[in-house]
């Protein structure tokens, strides 16, 4: 009866570990990953044509990929980081905007000025607003 215990409480322990190594532990997945939902997420809201959507994609794949080099060379200076984030999001937003029609551009600056609103409200929540 131990060795079966013992056998179960090991067989959990590597699924748990594995599961935890699922993502890398990043919030979101991977670039690649974060890069298909965004896309998909403005493709629903803006109607992008198939067009667009590569356009879209290879942005947010651009982005991920910046955020991660600076993610990595600024380690744990969150202030370094969030202004460098900031920075980024404002570069890829601009670059999309250049992708989209008028009706697009509303619609888009609609959806950015809702995100930050609820980011500003999740940050207050949280006791991090400034």
């Amino acid at each position: 009866m131990k060795k079966l215990l013992m056998i179960c409480g090991l067989l959990f322990s590597v699924i748990t570990f594995a599961n935890a190594q699922d993502g890398q532990g990043r919030r979101g997945g991977t670039p690649e990953e974060r890069a298909k939902r965004q896309t998909e997420t403005l493709a629903e809201k803006l109607k992008l044509s198939d067009d667009q959507k590569a356009k879209v994609s290879a942005i947010y794949l651009e982005q991920g990929a910046k955020m991660r080099k600076m993610r990595d060379s600024l380690g744990d200076d969150r202030t370094a980081w969030r202004g460098a984030m900031v920075k980024g999001n404002e570069q890829a937003e601009a670059k999309i905007n250049a992708v989209l029609n008028d009706d697009q551009k509303k619609a888009f600056a609609t959806w950015v000025a809702e995100r930050k609103e609820a980011m500003k409200k999740r940050m207050e929540a949280n006791g991090n607003g400034q």
